[in-house]
């Protein structure tokens, strides 16, 4: 049986003194983008792929996984092939393969 210290206890929450702010730190060099690998990630998009990007794509996973000897689900691929992308983009700014493609694909319009 419970005691009564059990039965009665206090229901009210204990006062939490506030935090206080950490130091501020200098700003660090921005971090490199880098593929996230398999974990859980927390923020979702959509994209929106022709048939024959999302084939290129499937044989793209085939071909990695011959390669690697296991299973890269499709996610993988372009969160590596993002985060190649960026690198790209930060290293050689408009001279990068993403924007030579982007002003292409404009051309295309």
């Amino acid at each position: 049986m419970p005691g009564a210290d059990e039965l009665f206890r206090s229901t009210a929450k204990p006062a939490v003194p506030e935090p206080v702010a950490p130091p501020v730190a200098p700003p660090a060099e921005p971090a490199k983008p880098a593929a996230s690998g398999r974990v859980k990630h927390d923020e979702k998009i959509t994209v929106y792929v022709t048939a024959d990007e999302l084939l290129a794509l499937e044989q793209a996973r085939l071909a990695v996984r011959a390669v690697v000897g296991r299973n890269v689900d499709r996610g993988r691929i372009v969160r590596a092939a993002l985060a190649a992308s960026l690198e790209d983009l930060e290293a050689r700014g408009g001279e990068s393969d993403l924007v030579r493609r982007i002003e292409g694909s404009s051309e295309n319009r």
